[in-house]
């Protein structure tokens, strides 16, 4: 029979490996859609009223803009848990650098995902109002993210920052420790050696004539013992037999 080289076992290994960590990145990308469904549905908006110079708050300092950066934050942290535990189950045969990569991504494309789904629902009512709604008219501004978001780096490259962060920060956090009380080096279930016999170091007792550590019949174990060797110790003195009966009209020996 004939067996794939080494080399292009590695190399399937290796691809599958890759093609693993990049369908968990995509389900997790995508899994940033309920998330942000699910933001919206939490998250307050907040009261708005027109004015001669635009909408203004209906409060002066409302709650409402600090309410939805917390429910986003307390999400994004319960979804980088969950999918971290996920992937660890899930994945168990590509644990490692690529699963914990693969999580980091795929919980920052979940977070984008979420912010970008949740802070759209009802934004085109909010923008025609703010186009057509007559001075005193009060309705309502749809949750957004204050404390994160995208900002241009050399005004070219967006770059994440703030809370939009923690899914990823939580997936890493909460995979790293999984792999740290990990009982396996590997990561991956490895069956447990079984206890191997070891020889006596002694002759095995009832076979004469073996050497220290030589393994005695039938595999080791010893047999039964040779008719008329002693199986004690060498040198040690042998039995006194017991005392006959005086003979019949001998002397008995003094008393007292």
């Amino acid at each position: 029979m004939a067996y794939p080289p080494a080399g292009g076992r590695t190399r399937q290994r290796l691809g599958r490996a890759v093609a693993a960590a990049l369908g968990a990145t995509a389900a997790l990308t995508v899994l940033g859609l309920p998330l942000g469904l699910l933001w919206a549905a939490v998250a307050p908006d907040t009261p708005v009223v027109m004015t001669a110079r635009g909408a203004v708050y209906a409060e002066p300092q409302p709650e409402q803009p600090i309410a939805a950066d917390g429910w986003f934050s307390l999400l994004g942290l319960g979804f980088g848990v969950l999918a971290a535990l996920a992937l660890w189950v899930l994945l168990r045969r590509w644990r490692g650098p690529g699963g914990l990569f693969a999580g980091a991504v795929g919980g920052l494309g979940a977070a984008l995902v979420a912010w970008q789904v949740g802070r759209r629902i009802g934004l085109s009512t909010y923008q025609r109002l703010l186009a057509e709604a007559p001075d005193g008219q009060a309705f309502t501004k749809p949750a957004d993210l204050r404390a994160g978001g995208l900002h241009r780096f050399l005004d070219v490259l967006p770059v994440p920052y703030g809370n939009l962060l923690l899914p990823a920060f939580a997936v890493a956090v909460t995979y790293t420790l999984l792999a740290g009380w990990s009982r396996w080096p590997s990561l991956r279930a490895e069956p447990e050696p079984h206890p191997a016999w070891a020889p006596l170091d002694g002759p095995a007792v009832g076979c004469p004539g073996l050497a220290a550590g030589d393994p005695g019949p039938a595999g080791g174990v010893p047999g039964p013992p040779t008719p008329g060797v002693s199986s004690g110790p060498a040198g040690s003195p042998a039995p006194t037999a017991a005392p006959e009966p005086p003979a019949p009209g001998a002397a008995e020996p003094p008393r007292g």
